[in-house]
């Protein structure tokens, strides 16, 4: 039986996403393993629900916000932290990410951010990493706008002062 051409459409645009959904997961699970198990399961109900996409919005926001409903309802059905399991995205890399640092700047790149406090990093990929508008992130994360604004600038903040105190070099 032929796969039906949305079917298909879904499929080849969820490939492309992959990377920049591992990355959104590793923010909401602190953990790679987590994601991935994450990123697999919301491209499984993905495809099964493409039918409810409104076809008018962007299919990234959708997995997005797909991905974090997920997510929450995971962790209150294990009655988890939804940071719980942070040290293994520090100890480890991030091979999805599409930036071309050397290893050494992607990895302190890669633990600055995932160091963030809870709810910061997960904003600060959708507005900075992933060029959402601020609206776009309060509505894939479910919070208000001054809200998306404020972490925004903490995270920033955060960030800002890490790098400086890390970094050799002064500008």
């Amino acid at each position: 039986m032929p796969t039906p051409v949305a079917a298909i459409d879904i499929r080849r645009d969820l490939v492309g996403l992959l990377p920049k959904l591992r990355r959104f997961a590793v923010t909401l699970t602190g953990d790679l393993a987590e994601a991935d198990e994450l990123v697999q399961s919301v491209c499984q109900r993905g495809i099964a629900k493409f039918h409810l996409w409104n076809s008018g919005g962007k299919l990234e926001s959708w997995l997005y916000t797909m991905a974090r409903h997920q997510w929450v309802d995971e962790a209150r059905r294990h009655k988890l932290r939804p940071t719980a399991g942070k040290g293994n995205a520090l100890e480890q890399g991030d091979p999805a990410s599409g930036t071309h640092l050397n290893p050494v700047e992607a990895g302190e790149a890669h633990r600055l951010v995932t160091s963030l406090p809870e709810g910061l990093a997960s904003v600060f990929l959708l507005v900075d990493v992933e060029g959402h508008s601020y609206k776009q992130a309060a509505d894939i994360l479910g919070i208000p706008l001054s809200a998306v604004m404020s972490r925004l600038s903490s995270a920033r903040l955060y960030l800002a002062s890490q790098g400086h105190s890390r970094s050799p070099r002064r500008f």
